[in-house]
């Protein structure tokens, strides 16, 4: 046990860290695109194809670098995945905390956020990410720190898959009547509407899923 509490404090602080450096980062990008008022980033300005091609890159190598985190933390399938959900989780919230801390922002729970820009931009009110990000942060603490058998059923399996690809969905559908017009079609975009009937379903098929996953204690 005090193996895993260990492997589950340097996750934490691994995360809080790497959460910074992410959150310096899109202080400067909002410096740079936004400079009238980094803490304004709608209407949207797209990044420059230069810009683009490094970002892009990046966001997946973030992803990578939780992974390979996870693989060298954790021993077995479900448990690795409980140590990238858990990173993942801490590294999105703390890095809303940092960008509050930094610049003051986001100044109100709805506000709308750029999440990620694979295979096209995210677009979403920032509160639904830490939202799901407490989700695994919950489960993948809890696995960690429970007894080494722990299996993942069928049922489990699909209601999480199910429940994240409905939240996924919701974060890319805000995009998807500008896919025809190309990356130009995003220039000046202004988020309207989310879908949250969705994202709630979504949610609480997630929720189910790593509940049913959950060893008791």
């Amino acid at each position: 046990m005090s193996a895993n509490r260990s492997n589950l404090a340097w996750f934490t602080a691994f995360a809080i860290a790497m959460a910074n450096v992410e959150a310096a980062l899109v202080v400067y990008l909002r410096s740079l695109y936004y400079p009238a008022d980094p803490k304004v980033i709608f209407p949207l300005s797209m990044l420059s194809q230069r810009d683009l091609a490094v970002e892009v890159p990046r966001e997946l190598a973030t992803i990578l670098m939780i992974w390979c985190v996870a693989l060298l933390g954790a021993r077995g399938f479900v448990r690795r995945l409980a140590a990238f959900l858990y990173v993942f989780g801490v590294w999105d919230i703390f890095y809303y905390a940092w960008l509050k801390t930094m610049i003051g922002w986001p100044a109100s729970w709805l506000e709308w956020d750029v999440l990620f820009l694979v295979p096209w931009p995210w677009f979403a009110p920032w509160i639904s990410a830490p939202l799901m990000a407490l989700l695994f942060v919950f489960w993948g603490a809890w696995i960690l720190w429970s007894a080494p058998d722990v299996e993942v059923n069928r049922t489990s399996a699909t209601l999480f898959l199910l429940g994240t690809s409905l939240v996924l969905l919701t974060f890319l559908w805000p995009a998807v009547p500008l896919l025809p017009g190309g990356e130009r079609a995003f220039e000046g975009f202004q988020p309207d509407a989310f879908p949250w009937p969705l994202y709630l379903l979504g949610y609480l098929l997630t929720a189910a899923g790593l509940w049913r996953a959950t060893p008791p204690h």
